[in-house]
């Protein structure tokens, strides 16, 4: 057996090109969903913040005036969001998923 046939076996087995799509649409699914906790979400709950742009929301804990050290509070609450939607979305698939391999 030649090198490309061991090659295309080792696809086969272990399913690599599905692995590599589903990464390809999980990357753009999470693009997906960044655009709408940045774009549709958080302006909505940014209305009800006073203040406005609360992902700009920074404790500064030390540095200089020149150079601060801040704890990205807002930054890390967006992207609590955004992780919060794709682990949401990801168990209603996998929920639809694995109901549809017990029906069969």
């Amino acid at each position: 057996m030649g090198v490309v046939d061991e090659f295309m076996a080792f696809l086969n087995k272990h399913k690599v090109i599905g692995l590599a799509v589903a990464f390809i649409i999980g990357v753009a699914a999470g693009k997906l969903v960044t655009s709408l906790v940045n774009d549709i979400i958080m302006p909505i709950i940014s209305l009800l913040i006073p203040g406005g742009d609360w992902r700009t929301f920074a404790i500064q804990i030390g540095g200089t005036a020149d150079a601060p050290k801040n704890l990205l509070i807002g930054d890390f609450a967006g992207a609590l969001v955004d992780f919060l939607i794709i682990a949401i979305v990801v168990f209603i698939i996998v929920k639809f998923v694995v109901k549809e391999e017990a029906a069969k």
